[in-house]
């Protein structure tokens, strides 16, 4: 594994470049997530070459002070990562927010993107999606009042009694974020990412011909499965892999995604898998 490091619009950014097989492929981490959150998932084998990129505010990279945050900021750094490395065409992939992200690239530059791999995906065509609102909740909690009195509001709302009961890992992760370092940067990024949208219309998903694998799971407020199968109708020949929910059966989630991702780039034809 390699650790790559570049500025980029005033912010230090960090990522990794791993494996040494001939298909590329870019994943991205979710909303809040790390590279540590993309190896976990991503299948152990050294025939693709990943390449992450921590976005501005995630993992060790710097939040710079362009606001506001958003999906086409993320987006085009994570191009601008891929010209750093010598990444010509690849797959592109990511969880969540990384999904997002794929897509947007997919879309905004076809000539470099091979095949898609959407993992619970949480937005589709539209800005500010009604499963992301906990996350602005949570933004607004942090905006007024300190770090200790934010936690306990937001854990005693109707939200929070609401996530615990139908989607447990979805508050854990919520929850999590009253524990970062830089709060202010924090509320920015959820606030900023999640009124957001991908800049990419139902017309234009349906005009993608491209291999694509869309995952999605159950139990998961934030990344509905019926998310999950409108995208993969509205993109042609999209192969869906409804996988057990992470909230429980993790083990089960991690070993069935790391398969399908697996199984779908292993399927892909000669000429994308070796072009990059």
């Amino acid at each position: 594994m390699t650790a790559l490091s570049f500025h980029r619009a005033g912010a230090l950014l960090y990522g990794t470049d791993s494996g040494t097989g001939a298909t590329a492929v870019v994943f991205q981490h979710g909303l809040g997530g790390s590279e540590a959150q993309v190896a976990e998932n991503f299948p152990d084998v050294s025939r693709y070459r990943r390449l992450t990129l921590e976005c501005r505010g995630h993992g060790r990279s710097a939040p710079g002070d362009e606001r506001p945050f958003s999906l086409r900021m993320f987006a085009d750094d994570v191009l601008a990562a891929c010209d750093a490395r010598g990444v010509g065409r690849f797959v592109a992939g990511g969880i969540s927010m990384g999904a997002a992200i794929a897509l947007r690239l997919a879309v905004a530059h076809p000539g470099r993107v091979r095949a898609l791999i959407l993992a619970r995906p949480a937005w589709l065509f539209d800005a500010a999606p009604a499963n992301l609102r906990p996350y602005a909740e949570v933004a607004a909690a942090l905006r007024a009042a300190p770090r200790d009195a934010a936690r306990q509001r937001f854990a005693a709302s109707e939200t929070a009694r609401m996530l615990a009961r139908d989607a447990p890992d979805n508050l854990v992760s919520l929850l999590s974020f009253f524990d970062r370092p830089d709060l202010g940067v924090i509320a920015d990024l959820l606030s900023d990412i999640t009124r957001d949208g991908v800049g990419v219309t139902r017309d234009a998903a349906a005009a993608l011909r491209l291999p694509t694998l869309v995952i999605g799971n159950g139990e998961d407020h934030a990344h509905p499965l019926a998310c999950a199968r409108e995208l993969a109708q509205a993109i042609p020949g999209a192969r869906l892999a409804e996988i057990p929910p992470k909230a429980s059966r993790k083990a089960d989630h991690v070993a069935a995604f790391r398969a399908a991702v697996d199984a779908f780039l292993n399927d892909l034809p000669a000429t994308i898998a070796s072009e990059s």
